[in-house]
């Protein structure tokens, strides 16, 4: 499979340091994931649909949103429709998302945010804010590795 990679600029993308590079490139990431992830979640828990179809639900939209995060930038700043802007960012940005979405699960499951029952429920809020960090420690180094492979783009 071809894949093009005018849009890096170096290995320090947009004058940012590789770690810089990296970091930002997974604060964007996990910004969508938790978009995603609070509505999707958010809709499960609220219309009481169990454990399992609330995380498929929160993953659904965490891609969703995660990919819309990465497709506007790089459509904009290459010029690019929907399908070639997908084909520079699809895979770069799966990776990271399944990392996040196995971390941010497991830390909210375990926190019981998940099974909060409702919004209103504190514990649906801590388990998202503790899931949050734990997906940036985990997502970072593997965002850092596919910054350096270019295999994700930086947006």
């Amino acid at each position: 499979m071809e894949h093009t990679h005018e849009h890096h600029d170096d290995h320090g993308q947009h004058g940012h340091s590789p770690l810089m590079a990296s970091a930002h490139a997974t604060f964007h990431c996990l910004i969508g994931c938790l978009i995603g992830d609070a509505i999707g979640v958010g809709l499960g828990v609220w219309l009481n649909l169990g454990v399992v179809p609330t995380i498929a639900i929160g993953v659904v939209f965490a891609y969703i949103a995660g990919f819309a995060l990465a497709l506007i930038p790089i459509m904009k700043s290459m010029g690019l429709g929907l399908a070639a802007a997908m084909r520079v960012v699809w895979l770069g940005e799966a990776i990271s998302i399944a990392v996040m979405e196995v971390v941010i699960n497991a830390v909210d499951y375990s926190i019981g945010g998940v099974q909060a029952g409702s919004i209103g429920n504190p514990v649906f809020w801590i388990g998202l804010g503790a899931a949050a960090p734990a997906a940036f420690i985990a997502a970072w180094p593997v965002n850092h590795w596919l910054l350096k492979k270019e295999i994700k783009a930086h947006h």
